[in-house]
């Protein structure tokens, strides 16, 4: 396979990603209380607590993840705090260092979010695609995550 097809499979793949994302955030509406960019952070903050059993995450650190200014950040982690999505710990060794975790109420609005994401799919994989598609989709998913190194 040449560069131009290569470059065509890469156009072609970030077009269709990015209208699924699209979609994805419109078709499910689970709130309107968090921006894109909030609910992207408290996603982040749930898969560091959760995901990868830390006791928290600094704010320097969500800033560098979300790519966002700390300043911003902070904005950001102010607003989850008040909705009572998160709370924040001062580290016992560095007083000037804050870690965040995620609430009981923070992690049930990611998991209701989450499950009515995987439940569109799901019925849009059902109703839309046939079962040869399917079968391309199941084979595709570790080229996928293969690109995106998440094992």
């Amino acid at each position: 396979m040449n560069e131009k097809d290569i470059n065509k499979i890469a156009t072609d793949l970030r077009e269709v990603i990015s209208r699924l994302v699209k979609i994805l955030k419109n078709e499910v509406k689970t709130d309107d209380l968090l921006s894109l960019t909030e609910r992207s952070t408290l996603a982040s903050i749930y898969r560091n607590t959760l995901i990868y059993h830390n006791t928290g995450i600094l704010s320097a650190e969500l800033a560098a993840l979300e790519k966002v200014t700390t300043q911003s950040m902070s904005q950001i982690i102010n607003k989850l705090l008040k909705y009572g999505f998160i709370t924040k710990t001062p580290s016992l060794e560095d007083k000037r260092k804050v870690f965040i975790t995620i609430t009981e109420t923070g992690k049930e609005c990611i998991e209701k979010k989450k499950h009515a994401s995987e439940e569109w799919l799901a019925k849009s994989i059902t109703e839309k695609i046939t079962q040869k598609e399917k079968e391309i989709l199941v084979e595709a998913i570790p080229v996928l995550t293969k690109l995106v190194n998440l094992k």
